[in-house]
């Protein structure tokens, strides 16, 4: 489905950038996906798969989606990632 997804760790998410303009084909229902990660994981903490890009390509996280905003997804530690770069979401 992805071309290369590189697996990276939680800790290494705000090491990722998001300075490139670049257009992503999302999954249909994806906020309500997130929506549903962060009942989740605030509930039973159970974690999911975040896969989205950066500008250097796909990358894989797994971990607990803790709060979701208008513009960005918050994880564990205060981590965030912004939503218009989420491509999918793993249960």
């Amino acid at each position: 489905m992805y071309l290369e997804i590189q697996e990276i760790q939680k800790e290494q998410v705000p090491n990722c950038t998001y300075e490139k303009l670049s257009s992503i084909e999302q999954e249909a229902n994806l906020r309500q996906q997130l929506h549903k990660a962060m009942i989740l994981g605030n509930t039973h903490r159970g974690k999911v798969s975040i896969v989205f890009c950066d500008d250097e390509g796909f990358k894989k996280v797994n971990t607990t989606v803790w709060a979701m905003g208008q513009h960005f997804i918050t994880l564990k530690g205060g981590v965030w990632i912004p939503i218009s770069k989420i491509i999918d979401i793993i249960f």
